[in-house]
């Protein structure tokens, strides 16, 4: 047996908010709701035979800065430029963590500033 990565759980101020960018931006939707935040999913999967769910859980203090973790996101049936001007235009932003401009990804943040990538491959329309 082994264990397989079934949740990403990203903590935050505003659940409602932050879910509209993730559901626009995976194509899921929310699948759950808590009293402390909301479960995202792709739709129509049964929970563990898809990927990860992303679980937003509201606190009022959620970690700023590099995490040891973070969401890496690939186009899916567009190119990289496309989807970058996507996200931007859902809220994302980019950040400066340093790059140097070499790099074949893109740094972005959320709307509550939680870093992310998006990858240069696309990986076909789902």
């Amino acid at each position: 047996m082994a264990c397989r990565i079934t949740e990403l759980v990203l903590d935050c101020r505003d659940p409602d908010r932050l879910a509209e960018f993730w559901c626009a931006v995976l194509g899921y939707e929310v699948i759950g709701h808590e009293p402390d935040g909301l479960e995202l999913g792709p739709p129509g999967v049964r929970f563990g035979d898809g990927p990860p769910t992303l679980i937003l859980a509201q606190t009022d203090n959620p970690r700023r800065g590099k995490l040891p973790l973070h969401i890496d996101v690939s186009p899916a049936g567009t190119d990289q430029e496309t989807e970058l001007a996507r996200l931007l235009a859902l809220g994302a932003r980019r950040a400066d963590v340093g790059q140097d401009g070499t790099e074949s990804w893109e740094v972005l943040q959320d709307p509550e500033g939680n870093e992310f990538c998006l990858l240069r491959k696309d990986v076909g329309a789902a």
